[in-house]
């Protein structure tokens, strides 16, 4: 915890302030009970009026004053744990915008998120009672024990035969409930992944009539996080009376010791109402103390988790000086390149080599699995390359900064992903100062311009979360659309033509020709997308095993010619 407090060193001005002035409510809080005992004993017992009035005006003036430190403290508690968490949790999205792949792999978009929204919190908390209540409760519960003392030291021993009591019972409730508040954190986790499972595949579950099974998965897991917080719940809930119980009997021997001592005049009627009052100050401070405890732990295990991601060190380098491409160099080229995605896992690549020319179009195809995502997700540098060397422009990517590299490379995904907004604010994610001319002109290239046009709002439609108001077509083509806005010089179309019909798949390519001054790597299973490439890569389990146009593919390579045998049907390899 104590490493993730240096993103609160904007606030030290407050994280000092509100503690001093809960440290002075404390204090006022615990010289009451000596006033109203002065009100009891030299006032009311005594018939002076006006000592009645002077201390019920020096406890009126003392709580007024006490009130006001409370709302200062609250108030510096509040803007420091919010802007705490603000900066940590800014801190923590930038540090995994700078993740590559695999580390994105290894902690998963789901515990990414709860570690980003329930731990953080969970910090916010931590520092909003460090500054409210670390220094008031301690020092109430130290406090009542010594002003006990200060009034009679036998009855004072009362409040020391108890402590022990309480503690036992502190320990018990700490020590099994801990565990259980880890294991509500891990379940919070679990059920976090059922629940975008099923929100993203929310059409594929249904299309398996498999609603009720899903929502029974998700009763169980929700049903098992709920016995884990009943149980911490049940276990905390023994607190209160458990120290109600101590301290009612610590009430109850005080108020028989005291009416001894009182008879026989060693105490004042109001001195054994303040020791009361010191005994419920004690008790209370100490049930927050605990509370305290239990929070405190809950943080913690939080920045323990906080402090896995921002010690995952990016794998990926990058490289601060801008570079000077070597235009006389092929574009894109692979010189033996191999690739894993953990160093357990065989290789996915296995001796990549090829080139790719300025202006010229790259087709890859192969049978599913067979590493054609991977091997494109190496050019923008997603990932490093396990073994080899790839070069874009003649100068390795590793050397190449991120920003700058990504610049030259638009790459169009499987799944295609809008965003919520507008169709004029997701083209401009291509290119931030993208004119409407632009994008229509975009728009006219990926065939996507008379469907737009059909909309009343043309450019300013609005888009759903991801896009749900528009056909798996649709989306496609605007997010072709975004990656071309850019113009740049390699576009990557990662088997982004699939829900695009044969007869615009072959408007679309005759398009990018004709209007795009770059070059295009198309992955498609659909030979018909990539037979008139001047060079065709044919991969299978991670292999390159087929390299040249259509032609020579089929007459080379027995795999080729299945591939193309399984779309004959109808014509559907050739146009």
């Amino acid at each position: 915890m104590i490493r993730l407090l240096r993103y609160a060193k904007e606030y030290r001005k407050q994280i000092i302030l509100g503690p001093f002035f809960k440290f002075l409510e404390a204090v006022f809080e615990l010289v009451l009970p000596l006033f109203m005992a002065r009100l009891v004993d030299e006032g009311i017992a005594r018939n002076n009026s006006a000592k009645v009035i002077e201390m019920a005006l020096w406890m009126l003036g003392l709580s007024i004053v006490g009130l006001l430190c409370a709302l200062v403290c609250q108030y510096y508690a509040s803007i420091a744990s919010q802007g705490f968490g603000t900066v940590l949790r800014d801190q923590m999205m930038k540090h995994i915008n700078r993740f590559s792949h695999h580390e994105l792999n290894r902690f998963g978009t789901d515990t990414l998120i709860t570690r980003m929204t329930n731990d953080i919190n969970q910090m916010q908390q931590a520092l909003a009672m460090l500054i409210r209540l670390v220094v008031r409760a301690p020092f109430l519960s130290i406090g009542s024990v010594i002003m006990a003392f200060y009034i009679d030291w036998q009855m004072g021993l009362i409040f020391l035969v108890l402590l022990p009591f309480f503690c036992l019972i502190l320990y018990l409730i700490i020590h099994y409930s801990v565990p259980l508040y880890k294991k509500v954190q891990h379940q919070l986790d679990q059920l976090n992944q059922l629940v975008t499972q099923n929100l993203s595949g929310v059409r594929v579950i249904r299309a398996f009539a498999r609603t009720n099974t899903e929502t029974a998965h998700f009763k169980e897991e929700a049903f098992d996080l709920s016995k884990v917080n009943q149980r911490v719940a049940n276990i905390s809930a023994l607190l209160t009376p458990s120290t109600t119980l101590i301290m009612n009997m610590g009430v109850v021997g005080l108020l028989y010791f005291g009416g001894i001592k009182v008879n026989v005049g060693h105490l004042e009627q109001g001195q054994v109402l303040a020791l009361i009052n010191y005994m419920n100050q004690m008790l209370l401070a100490l049930i927050v103390v605990s509370n305290l405890v239990v929070l405190f732990t809950r943080a913690a295990a939080s920045a323990n988790r906080i402090n896995e991601v921002f010690d995952a060190k990016p794998s990926l380098t990058d490289p601060k000086t801008m570079i000077q491409p070597n235009e006389q160099a092929p574009l894109i080229q692979f010189d033996q390149v191999d690739f894993r995605y953990t160093e357990d896992s065989g290789l996915a690549l296995e001796g990549i080599s090829f080139e790719l020319p300025e202006k010229q179009i790259l087709g890859i195809t192969g049978a599913t699995g067979s590493g054609k995502s991977t091997l494109i997700q190496l050019i923008p540098r997603f990932y490093d390359a396990s073994a080899g060397r790839i070069s874009v422009e003649g100068v390795d990517v590793k050397e190449w900064p991120l920003k700058q590299l990504r610049h030259e490379i638009a790459m169009v995904p499987q799944t295609a992903v809008l965003f919520t907004g507008t169709i004029r604010e997701n083209l401009q994610w291509g290119k931030s100062d993208a004119t409407d001319e632009e994008c229509w002109q975009a728009l006219d290239t990926a065939q996507a311009s008379e469907f737009v046009k059909n909309l009343p709002e043309g450019l300013d439609t609005r888009i759903f979360e991801n896009g749900k108001n528009f056909s798996g077509g649709q989306r496609q083509r605007l997010t072709i659309a975004r990656g071309l806005i850019r113009k740049p010089k390699v576009l990557i179309l990662d088997d982004s033509l699939s829900a695009l019909d044969y007869q615009t798949d072959l408007d679309l390519r005759r398009a990018l020709r004709r209007d795009l001054d770059s070059a295009v790597i198309i992955i498609s299973q659909r030979l018909r997308s990539i037979q008139d490439a001047p060079t065709i890569l044919l991969l299978d389990n991670g292999k390159l095993i087929g390299k040249g146009t259509h032609d020579e593919l089929m007459n080379d390579s027995s795999m080729y010619q299945r591939l193309a045998a399984s779309q004959d049907e109808g014509g559907e390899a050739h146009e």
